[in-house]
């Protein structure tokens, strides 16, 4: 299969994500004036905050090239810059962490017309993807597989180079158990699909919505743990006949993180990446002591340029080759950019939202 899976039963009919013809072709009323629309947030105290404005087009500089933005994906990051909740970014602001477009004034390493995805500090500490153009430098730019259009790679970037990255920190080699909670979530399954592919004995994960449950095997997921029927340790030591998991990749922190640990493998480790689900947990020291387990934390922005590029080269293949698939819930307009990211935080859809511009 080529392109994105929808989800099916989050996804209302009027909502199906537009073709990649049609996004290629938004923003030609924007080529050739200096202005450009972008969503941008004039304080950080909520979804208000957050406009249409039409503002200066970018103009690049020192080993920059302009990317014409045909989609971008919502995270929670941008959530958190919007509710006040991250002090270091500035308003105003257009916010937006990743995205997919169209290399416009490129060069030898990326000409006009290439087809690119990116993220950074895009919507955190510069102007970011809910808008018609964004500046970035070439060094967070990553060629789009053909096999993959705009709207499902949109919601790439940050998913799949987190989770291959924080895999091979912690150790991921075939055969190794994997837990990473959350199957509608970006972190989670990304991280199940890439641990399947690259030959996990188990890859785990789970959800606290039936319905998800449902929705996940009907994807082909096997190993969901339906957390409204049985708790996290319940459902992985059934799964692994009492094993455990070598490697959990957390994205959604809580007490989620504080189950997570109980399941530890002997010698196994925990990373922790995310606090959709809560910034604080309880941790019982002896889940680490006496299996000999560790616990770390994980930032994208922490990773060097080789190891992301590395890790890219290896998700495109993934891709190209349809042995892993993005799952896209639903898309909006740029406009309805906050109704977007409402969506997300308080609906939790299976999939990414993903604006079109």
């Amino acid at each position: 299969m080529t392109g994105h899976f929808t989800s099916a039963e989050s996804q209302p009919p009027d909502a199906i994500p537009r073709t990649r013809r049609k996004i290629l072709t938004a923003n030609v009323r924007s080529k050739g004036t200096s202005n450009m629309r972008a969503m941008r947030a004039d304080d950080f105290r909520g979804y208000d905050d957050l406009r249409l404005a039409e503002i200066p087009k970018p103009s690049p500089s020192g080993g920059r090239v302009l990317v014409r933005v045909t989609a971008a994906g919502i995270t929670p990051l941008d959530h958190t810059v919007l509710s006040g909740q991250f002090p270091p970014a500035k308003a105003p602001l257009v916010l937006g962490n990743e995205g997919a477009g169209i290399v416009e004034g490129g060069d030898g390493d990326f000409p006009d017309g290439t087809r690119v995805v990116f993220c950074g500090s895009f919507g955190v500490f510069e102007d970011g993807s809910y808008a018609e153009y964004v500046s970035a430098s070439k060094e967070l730019l990553y060629r789009i597989p053909d096999t993959i259009d705009d709207i499902a790679a949109a919601g790439i970037p940050v998913a799949y180079l987190t989770a291959y990255i924080a895999l091979m920190n912690a150790g991921f080699k075939p055969g190794k158990s994997v837990l990473a909670p959350a199957i509608g979530g970006s972190i989670g399954n990304a991280v199940t699909q890439l641990a399947r592919t690259l030959g996990a004995r188990y890859s785990i994960s789970s959800t606290a919505s039936h319905a998800k449950a449902k929705e996940a095997e009907a994807l082909g997921f096997t190993d969901v743990i339906d957390m409204s029927a049985e708790n996290l340790a319940d459902g992985v030591n059934r799964i692994t006949d009492g094993y455990g998991a070598d490697i959990v990749i957390d994205g959604i922190g809580g007490n989620i993180l504080s189950e997570a640990l109980k399941v530890l493998a002997r010698g196994g480790s925990l990373t922790t990446l995310g606090y959709s689900a809560g910034r604080e947990s309880t941790i019982n020291v002896t889940d680490l002591i006496w299996k000999t387990a560790s616990i770390k934390g994980f930032t994208l922005s922490a990773e060097s340029v080789s190891v992301r590029q590395e890790a890219w080269s290896a998700i495109s293949g993934l891709l190209a080759s349809g042995k892993i698939t993005p799952i896209v819930a639903r898309t909006f307009p740029l406009e309805n950019a906050a109704e977007a990211m409402r969506y997300l935080i308080e609906e939790r859809p299976f999939g990414r939202i993903i604006l079109t511009i």
